[in-house]
């Protein structure tokens, strides 16, 4: 082996060994090692941009877009609270759980399916009054079996997709992997359910800290013929939210103070919640509550343009002595108040007959704009936006859902490549107004994709350095393999890379070793190609190998040794499971 070839692995372990003891980003030190290669000379600067290109890279991109306009309309909030039911105990609510985060993962991105599950799910533990520490871990590990299904499920299965179709000009049909995909999501989704209970921790959520954060109050109203008239407070996931809890229900004039959950919601209920700022954020998700102010429907900002935005009172406020009401507050600013807190606690009375005074903060509803124009006058101490605060847009719920659908079915049928159909199905969202382009841009989740594109950089330079073929013959020289054994060794392989590092990134600096490994013993390379893509979604053990897995590790209070403990048996599950079933699907 040459220099070239030395370097790459010397470069390789590099980027291995920063990114597991260190904290430097991903991106950072994949394009780092992307820039040295080709300083060097190990890579032309064809050979190192390749991944920029690729089309698995471009097909994530675009589905981020299709997934946003999910997102942006509440769709898979809209899907949740229809499938999730009333299930009476831990294995049932995983059941109910399992089932819609794997048939949706298997269609969207994984992330973006936790992301917009996570709180819709520590509701419903808070109302079945399950930890949502036994429901959050199997979100993520049910999001990632699902991912196997489809060609488009995870980002990994596109990449090395994308992979086969530069390489060897092989192209995967959108249902083929789902011989092994489905049987590894019954299998590991029925492990969940029957040694969930027993292998997670019980620990409380979020709701637990209400107390230490700022108190506000915020009144909502029943919408007249919407979806929780007639429901109880129960049944419409009112009785226990993460960041807040409904003190009394106003009705007909008359004040109700103690709120049963069995107590069954009417047309035009006013419903005064007492919690943190996050808590109006909440209850704008739940489709049938509109904010009980009638000057939110006056504010002049289109729906999509709307956050919600706390500022802190300034000793140059222009209302400083005046009563909310005789403020003339949307008028000035084109912000309607939500809620007011003083000294960290709500202040009691009407939300009118309130009188401002300095160091008073607001929970606003206003415009994206409103931060930039307001943070450096001295009417304010200090504005900030709370994080996806945007209301959704449940009427365009429909319309995303159905072109999602008909993005599957066009790639489905043969009609389009998947490429082509993500690509309609995103301009589809922005010409149909579930998504404007600004969010469109916005959706990028453009660390991910440099660290995706990036890794073609040192896939390619273990293929032209000949480092890929030096590993397969120390690989090798271990004895007589069969393909079988060699299979089982790729795949894990693979494991130990995405558990250390990101599952994209070990799909593609183990995809030109199975290759090597596949012309070696002169046999086809899709069973190995197809065991780097389950391997590299397995990632069960750690919190650092999937981003869902990372993403759910506050929100369920885990420590490490709880993913360990159930991972382990699952991932040895899911190997089992894959090295069986891929030589039956792709022989040898």
């Amino acid at each position: 082996m040459e220099w070239q070839g030395i370097l790459t692995l010397a470069t390789l372990f590099s980027v291995l060994s920063t990114l597991m003891l260190t904290r430097f980003s991903a991106d950072l030190v994949l394009m780092a090692a992307l820039a040295l290669l080709l300083i060097v000379g190990v890579l032309t600067p064809s050979e190192a941009l390749v991944g920029f290109g690729n089309p698995g890279v471009i097909t994530i991109a675009t589905l981020y877009v299709v997934a946003a306009g999910l997102k942006e309309t509440g769709a898979v909030q809209w899907i949740a609270r229809r499938l999730l039911g009333h299930p009476k105990t831990a294995k049932g609510a995983q059941l109910r759980m399992i089932a819609p985060t794997g048939v949706l993962s298997a269609f969207m991105n994984n992330t973006a399916v936790v992301a917009m599950f996570i709180p819709a799910i520590q509701d419903w533990a808070q109302r079945l009054g399950i930890s949502p520490s036994k429901l959050l871990l199997p979100l993520s590990y049910a999001a990632i079996l699902g991912g196997t299904c489809t060609l488009i499920g995870t980002s990994t299965n596109l990449v090395v997709d994308g992979l086969l179709q530069s390489e060897l000009d092989i192209h995967l049909g959108l249902f083929e992997l789902a011989w092994v995909g489905v049987p590894l999501l019954l299998i590991g989704g029925a492990f969940l359910v029957l040694f969930g209970s027993k292998l997670l921790p019980d620990r409380g959520g979020v709701r637990e800290e209400l107390n230490q954060v700022r108190e506000y109050g915020v009144e909502v109203e029943v919408v007249d013929s919407g979806p929780l008239v007639g429901k109880s407070i129960a049944e419409a996931g009112l009785r226990a939210l993460n960041y807040g809890y409904l003190a009394e229900i106003e009705r007909d004039d008359r004040l109700i103070t103690a709120v049963e959950p069995d107590r069954v919601l009417q047309a035009g209920d006013r419903l005064y919640f007492i919690g943190a700022p996050e808590c109006a954020s909440e209850l704008r998700r739940i489709q049938g509550l509109r904010p009980a102010s009638g000057n939110v429907h006056k504010l002049d900002v289109a729906n999509h343009q709307r956050c919600l935005v706390e500022v802190v009172l300034g000793p140059e406020f222009p209302a400083l002595g005046k009563t909310v009401r005789d403020s003339q507050f949307r008028t000035r600013f084109n912000a309607v108040i939500f809620s007011l807190a003083r000294e960290g606690k709500r202040v009691p009375g009407k939300l009118g007959d309130i009188t401002f005074r300095v160091g008073d903060t607001l929970l606003l509803e206003t415009s994206h704009q409103f931060v930039e124009q307001y943070r450096f006058r001295r009417d304010f101490l200090l504005v900030s936006a709370l994080n996806d605060s945007t209301p959704p847009d449940f009427r365009k719920a429909p319309t995303a859902l159905g072109i999602l659908a008909l993005m599957v079915l066009a790639s489905a049928s043969g009609l389009f490549p998947i490429m082509e159909a993500a690509f309609m199905a995103a301009g589809g969202m922005i010409v149909s107004g579930c998504l404007t382009a600004s969010r469109a841009r916005r959706s990028l989740d453009l660390p991910v994709l440099v660290i995706i594109a990036a890794s073609f950089a040192l896939g390619n330079a273990m293929t032209v350095t000949g480092a890929a073929d030096w590993i397969v013959g120390g690989l090798l020289s271990i004895g007589d393999l069969s393909p079988w054994q060699v299979l089982i060794l790729v795949y894990l392989l693979t494991v130990m890379f995405t558990e250390l590092i990101t599952n994209n990134a070990a799909a593609v600096l183990m995809f030109p070793i199975a290759l090597a490994l596949a012309q070696k013993l002169d046999v086809s390379v899709l069973p190995f190609a197809v065991a780097v893509m389950f391997a590299a979604s397995a990632s069960f053990i750690t919190p650092l190998g999937y981003q869902t897995n990372l993403m759910v590790y506050g929100p369920g209070r885990y420590k490490f040794s709880d993913y360990v403990k159930i991972g382990l048996p699952l991932s040895l599950i899911a190997g089992a499971v894959s090295v069986t079933l891929i030589p039956m699907v792709w022989s040898f």
